[in-house]
This record gives C-alpha cells, structure tokens and sequence, in this order.
C-alpha cells in the first residue's frame, strides 16, 4: 500500500518518540532524554496502554508522539497485523489527545488510521529510523550500523543519501543477516551454543530456559549486578553467584559440580559464539556493498561487544560509537531518539 503524505497540520516541536517491544517500552524526545521500561507485552497485553501512559507522563512535556515497534510479534497477537493494530489502539488511548504520527519500514510517516491500514509496513521500522538518523554521522561511505539491543542485533547497510537494506520485513532481513536474533540479555543459552566447555572436554547444552546470555555478561563483568532485577531465567536476581547457578544448569549440573573457571569458560564461550554470529552476519551484509565498508557506526546495550566485533573484522575503517555521541542512556534507547528528532526535522517548531 502506497502512503500518500500526511495532511493533518502538524505543530511542529514537542515530540517525544515511542519505541514498543514485547519485552522493554523505550521513549525519547529527541533533547537528550531517554527511558526504557521493562514490559513483558506477551503476558499482560491488555496492561500496555496503562504502561504507555505512565512512560508518557515521566517524560518532558508533550503535545505529539511520534511511534514505531517491534512488539506485534508477541505471540499474545494471532497475527503480526492484529499486534500492530492492538498497539496502536493502547498508543491512542494513553495519548490523552496528542497528536500521533506512525514511522512506516520505508522511511515515510502515517497517520493512526494509515497505519491501521497498512500495519505490515508500520510492523518493526524501529531500525529503520535508527539508520536514517545514525548515517548523518559517518564521514565516508558505503558504511554499516550496528545496533545490539537486548534481544536482536541490526546490520544495516548505508549509502551516503540513505539506508539501502536487502529487506524491510523481518522475514527477509533474517535471511539477509540485517537482522541477528540474538542479544546481550535475554537470548537463551541453548539457542547460542550446542555445547559448552567443562573439565577439558565439551559438554552439550540442556535445550531449556536456564540461562541467558545476560548470565555470560554477568559472569564476564560486562554487566553490573543488580540484586533488585529479578528479570532473569529462574527469577532470582542478576547477580554474579545466581549467574553461576544458571550456567551450571545449562549442562545439568550446579555450583558443586560446576566450578568458578568452569562458569568464566563457559561465559566466554559464549560470548564467542554471538561474535561469531555477528561476524558472519556483518562479513554477509558487506559483500553486497560493492566495495568495502568505509565506516562502522556502533550503538546500543551490546555496544561493548560490537567493539569485540571490530577487532574481527578485515575491513581498515572509521569505527564511531553512538554511546559515545550521545551517552549511554540515550543510546540504549536509540530507535526512540533517532524516531524523535526525526519527528522534529520533519515537523520544526
């Protein structure tokens, strides 16, 4: 479905900007300011315009929203179209009459009654937003941005006037490498690794829910610890020694069985494994360049493993950091600050 431009008259200034997951909601106004909330759509759906209204009325004023997300598909949706329309219908009802504009998958901006119209192409453009607005701060191209989240990783491939993906839905960019599904916090141990080292040999891995990759980065020091979280496999909190406990599990073992070396082994193995998925997506995405990547541009949660990444790769370029443009903070939610200072480009005060 083609979209023809917005006619609604706009204001112009005053956006704050919504990225929506099925596990974190993200918000951002473009200035600096920058919140992600943990939210497990897929268990209470029906909580998220109640959710969205909260994370709406922490930020700085506004009059317009600005959305893209990602959550349509929790499996709480029986279709990816009826979790973008559902999403939509929360952003509407915690909007308290703002204004509303959606961020399309081919870079152009829709009204709510459009999207609803077109949700596939208002499904998942979160990357696309974070592209178009990462590419103003590489100097020389082609270029790729990498962003690592906790869930999934993007390889986007940019030209000087734009992004040039393979694919927009995630179907196809699965199967161009663009999308990794794999994270630093929340990807199962199982879906990493087949096996893991232990005692000289290796081990294979239990096909269960008992760590994630947020266990490896405790246990490595990438992360810190946070005795309150109880967002992990087992519930228990996100500290090194509950780390331990999860990982030892991955081979049907624990503490006893399952020594500090063994855990520090297995967390680097690992890790080891995303790089290599990583690689392999990265080294795939730049073959259709044309010619070598001339800058890398890093952002996201993950971003201390993109720096890992880089030391892999064969490609002598530029490597620039979006946490180190924007903070730490911001590019962590950086979807949602890209969304919002688009939104203020597209419509100035």
């Amino acid at each position: 479905m083609q979209i023809p431009p917005l006619t609604p008259p706009f204001k112009g200034g005053g956006f704050v900007a919504l990225d929506i997951g099925g596990a974190n909601l993200k918000a951002a106004d473009g200035l600096g300011y920058a919140r992600s909330l943990p939210f497990a759509l897929w268990r209470t759906p029906e909580l998220l315009a109640v959710e969205l209204h909260s994370l709406i009325g922490e930020a700085p004023p506004c009059d317009q929203l600005a959305v893209t997300m990602t959550g349509e598909l929790a499996d709480c949706y029986a279709t990816k179209a009826i979790g973008v329309r559902s999403i939509l219908d929360a952003v509407e009802s915690a909007a308290a009459g703002r204004s509303i504009v959606v961020y399309l998958t081919t870079g152009e901006w829709a009204t709510l009654d459009e999207a609803r119209e077109a949700p596939l192409l208002a499904a998942a453009s979160n990357w696309r937003a974070l592209a178009t607005y990462a590419n103003r701060f590489a100097r020389s191209w082609p270029a790729l941005l990498l962003d690592m989240g906790s869930t999934t990783a993007d390889v986007v491939p940019l030209h000087e006037s734009s992004p040039c993906p393979a694919g927009i839905t995630d179907p196809e960019r699965l199967v161009s490498g663009e999308l990794v599904y794999t994270g630093v916090e929340r990807t199962p141990v199982s879906a990493i690794v087949q096996r893991l080292p232990w005692r000289g040999e290796t081990c294979p891995v239990a096909s269960e829910l008992f760590a994630t990759s947020a266990d490896a980065y405790l246990l490595l020091g990438e992360f810190p610890e946070d005795a309150q979280s109880g967002g992990t496999a087992d519930g228990r909190p996100m500290t090194r020694p509950a780390a331990h406990t999860r990982m030892a599990r991955m081979i049907c073992a624990d503490t006893t069985m399952f020594s500090e070396a063994d855990a520090q082994a297995a967390a680097s193995a690992v890790r080891d494994a995303q790089l290599a998925m990583l690689e392999s997506a990265a080294r795939n995405v730049a073959a259709h360049l044309g010619r070598p990547p001339q800058t890398l541009i890093f952002s996201g949660q993950g971003e201390f493993l993109l720096r890992r990444l880089a030391a892999r790769l064969p490609w002598r370029c530029e490597v620039l950091s979006l946490t180190k443009e924007l903070g730490a903070d911001v590019s962590r939610c950086a979807p949602a600050h890209a969304l919002a200072v688009l939104a203020r480009e597209k419509w100035p005060p």
